[in-house]
């Protein structure tokens, strides 16, 4: 799996956050390789740009919890999949962002 740093300079709006998956696993705890088909979608990717923050009712922005490098476990099925230079990527709200990894 390729990895890929924001070197094509995504900016995601409002409060959103552009997410790479963590590497699916090809093996089970067994030791017994998994076919495409009956691989987990992950749930945890590292931050790789965030958006300025979501508008208040007042107009005043609310910064993002979560910032670029961060590790984070994220919903299942939030989110849009994208594919830049041969990567796929993940483009969430941060509520669909359920916990940074420390």
């Amino acid at each position: 799996m390729k990895h890929m740093t924001n070197n094509t300079k995504i900016q995601p709006l409002l409060d959103n956050v552009l997410i790479e998956p963590a590497e699916e696993e090809t093996k089970s705890p067994g030791g017994i390789y998994l076919p495409e088909n009956a691989k987990e979608k992950p749930t945890i990717g590292e931050v790789l740009a965030v958006g300025p923050g979501k508008l208040d009712e007042n107009g005043k922005i609310i910064k993002l919890s979560v910032k670029v490098g961060d590790k984070v476990y994220y919903k299942k099925w939030g989110g849009n999949e994208i594919k830049i230079a041969g990567v796929e990527l993940l483009l969430v709200e941060e509520k669909d962002v359920l916990a940074i990894i420390k």
